[in-house]
């Protein structure tokens, strides 16, 4: 291009950092980056947006929060996507709380925080165990009447579930049908996730059973929560049966059932059926 004399702009510059980036080639980008600043083509809100996104993807959550100083600096507005990239970023790394600050500082620049900032936020605080945190910005979203889709109720009950809320968990979970809301797949499975976990084997096949029959087919990971969870309370019956129900449905054991399942049979803990079932199996 070059050689033909036709002078790259910022949108090819943008093209090819952008490329850097999904390969995760960041030392690449930021050299084409300085190139394009080099050569006098100004970056745009667009060519930093790119960048910071690369950051964060590779979590270089420090670099990333530079450039976005430096786009300030120079008289550029960040917009939603660009903060609930850094947000996300923040999540990535486990600096959650750093997240909330940039929420906050995002807010008190008039910028309004859409349905899937919270949601990557309310993700990161569960996942790092800031539940009271997530409380209060659950209750913020609802609070503002933010349009709650059934990926911010999933992700609330996921965290409750995780943190030993299983009754508050299972009460949100039934009043879905009351905000207009139906369960997903994903959602029924970290239902069932919760309830295995506290040994409550009898209800999570309730609920698995209730899916089906509410016309949302159970997935891989739908069966292999469910079978993981019979695993670790030793119910080998219902292993066999429901292995056998996963592979009728063209779904496999995924890596933790299979080892789950080894480490069983392994200590001789595991009774004939589920042995015999294993070597006809391999």
């Amino acid at each position: 291009m070059i050689q033909k004399g036709i002078e790259p702009n910022t949108i090819t510059y943008n093209s090819l950092i952008d490329g850097y980036c999904l390969q995760n080639r960041m030392d690449e980008a930021v050299k084409a980056f300085k190139t394009m600043v080099r050569k006098g083509c100004s970056p745009s809100i667009v060519s930093y947006s790119i960048l910071i996104h690369g950051y964060c993807k590779n979590k270089r959550i420090d670099e990333a929060m530079s450039l976005f100083h430096e786009m300030t600096n120079n008289g550029m507005i960040p917009n939603v996507v660009t903060y609930t990239t850094l947000i996300g970023g923040f999540c990535r790394v486990g600096r959650p709380k750093n997240a909330l600050e940039l929420l906050h500082e995002m807010q008190g620049c008039g910028q309004h925080p859409d349905c899937q900032t919270y949601a990557i936020l309310l993700d990161g605080l569960c996942k790092n165990l800031h539940f009271q945190e997530a409380m209060t910005l659950f209750h913020e979203m609802e609070d503002k009447k933010l349009d709650h889709n059934v990926v911010i109720y999933s992700i609330w009950i996921d965290g409750m579930c995780n943190a030993g809320k299983l009754t508050n968990a299972r009460e949100l979970f039934n009043t879905l049908p009351t905000k207009g809301l139906q369960a997903d797949v994903q959602t029924y499975t970290i239902m069932i996730k919760g309830l295995c976990k506290e040994d409550l084997l009898k209800e999570a096949r309730v609920l698995f059973e209730q899916m089906e029959k509410n016309g949302c087919s159970p997935d891989h990971f739908s069966y292999n929560t469910i079978i993981q969870g019979f695993l670790q309370h030793n119910e080998t019956s219902l292993v066999v049966k429901y292995i056998k129900m996963m592979v009728d449905k063209g779904f496999s054991a995924n890596a933790t059932t299979a080892t789950i399942l080894i480490n069983l049979l392994s200590t001789n803990q595991a009774d004939k059926t589920l042995q015999d079932f294993f070597l006809k199996s391999v």
